[in-house]
């Protein structure tokens, strides 16, 4: 696998099938990558610990950052490069970069537009910015992050004269033995406090009962309660009549920010 830190090494990848990721890979992104390597053509993963998307007081400097296994698992699930930029590549300090405006998913739901209003401004940003350096024909995102997903579809349709063929694919949540939805941050867990974290998987199943049943079921396990919600599953506002609906969780344990998610029939 080839590993491309310069700008111009990409030229030859344009096209590709793209995973961005923030390193630290686990199981879904491997799935990721396996699921693009079944198309025709070549997988490139980026691996950059996104600073924009952080704000003053989260885990930045703390982000798990494991690079030779990243390259290592990358590599067996299919990927031929992987684009592993520095800040000053992606942001270059002497460069007025284009940002895009936000899509309305990204800024009225009350979800993780709420929780976290710098996070899908940094989401925007590195995105296209990797759209624009890789120029890929295809990139997948996960399941489980369901909010960013929305908005990284509604910013590629709004800018289609931007990126006019690229196609957003997704992969499903991979989850643990124990039901646990994947996620790097999922090593700060304790493994005492472990149990306790199932809970959101637990409020999922319970979504036709409702939001207070979910909520109910996440404060049990002493959660801290960030949302348990049903919406519409594309413009995650209130759900109508014959649209699909998404059931979303977002609680903290023990200073460890989780989120989950799962269709509601």
């Amino acid at each position: 696998m080839q590993i491309v830190s310069d700008i111009a090494d990409l030229t030859g990848f344009h096209n590709c099938s793209l995973v961005p990721t923030m390193g630290a890979l686990h199981g879904g992104h491997t799935s990721l990558i396996r699921s693009a390597a079944q198309g025709d053509r070549p997988v490139v993963i980026s691996v950059f610990v996104n600073p924009t998307q952080f704000a003053p007081g989260e885990d930045l400097a703390t982000y798990p950052r494991t690079l030779a296994h990243d390259l290592e698992v990358s590599a067996a699930a299919g990927a031929v490069a992987a684009f592993v930029p520095g800040v000053e590549t992606m942001y270059p300090p002497n460069m007025d970069l284009w940002v895009p405006s936000l899509p309305e998913v990204a800024t009225t739901p009350g979800l993780e537009d709420a929780s976290r209003p710098h996070f899908f401004t940094g989401v925007c940003q590195v995105v296209a910015r990797l759209f624009d350096l890789t120029r890929p024909s295809m990139a997948w995102f996960g399941e489980k992050d369901w909010q960013q997903l929305q908005v990284v579809r509604a910013m590629v349709g709004e800018h289609q004269d931007r990126w006019p063929d690229l196609e957003i694919h997704a992969g499903e949540t991979v989850r643990e033995p124990d039901g646990l939805a994947m996620s790097s941050r999922n090593a700060y867990l304790d493994q005492s406090a472990r149990p306790r974290a199932l809970a959101l998987g637990a409020a999922l199943q319970v979504a036709t009962s409702g939001e207070p049943a979910m909520r109910r079921v996440l404060l049990e396990a002493d959660l801290d309660v960030d949302y348990a919600v049903i919406r519409d599953a594309e413009t995650l506002q209130s759900p109508q009549a014959g649209r699909p609906r998404r059931a979303l969780v977002a609680a903290t344990l023990d200073g460890t920010r989780l989120i989950d998610n799962a269709a509601v029939g």
